[in-house]
């Protein structure tokens, strides 16, 4: 399967709310998985939310596995985080949709989200370290919300400079 394109920002779907996945746009949904996840495990990524190939919806992917592990794809459909941890971690983050730029992002150290798996049943797991990180980075791009928006406004442009200038090189 070839790999689906990676959408680079500035483009209008990654700063919209997604539209909530409902039981008729599944079949859809599975036809876009393989690409997807081609589209991913090339880039190298660990995790692709569905605005990011202008998919308008909320479901993502994730797989934290290290090269050396054996794969561990998730698709978490109509993810939500539904309990938090106090206590926060900085990690540097970067994104397939802003590549080569990477920041350090403050978030809660762990989670407890909620979601539908392929099969439509509702799972609930609690995530810490890179997963929760992870989750949290692709459950933001289901709100509109890129990594460099969790920065201040001077860091935030200064990325998007950056990125803007490599993409016209590129062109």
């Amino acid at each position: 399967m070839a790999p689906t394109s990676i959408l680079v920002a500035p483009q209008p779907v990654l700063s919209q709310v997604a539209h909530e996945v409902r039981p008729e746009d599944m079949a859809a949904i599975r036809e876009a998985l393989p690409g997807m996840f081609s589209a991913m495990y090339k880039a190298p990524g660990i995790g692709l939310a569905a605005p990011q190939v202008g998919l308008s919806q909320r479901f993502v992917l994730v797989d934290v596995a290290r090269e050396d592990e054996p794969r561990n794809p998730m698709v978490l459909i109509n993810p939500e985080i539904i309990d938090s941890s106090e206590t926060l971690a900085a990690r540097e983050e970067g994104c397939l949709s802003l590549p080569n730029q990477y920041a350090e992002v403050i978030r809660p150290e762990s989670i407890r989200v909620r979601y539908r798996d392929l099969d439509g049943q509702t799972i609930e797991q609690e995530a810490s370290d890179l997963l929760a990180t992870c989750i949290q980075h692709e459950i933001d791009h289901l709100d509109g919300i890129l990594f460099v928006d969790h920065l201040s406004s001077l860091k935030r442009n200064m990325i998007m400079r950056r990125l803007a200038k490599e993409q016209k090189r590129r062109r």
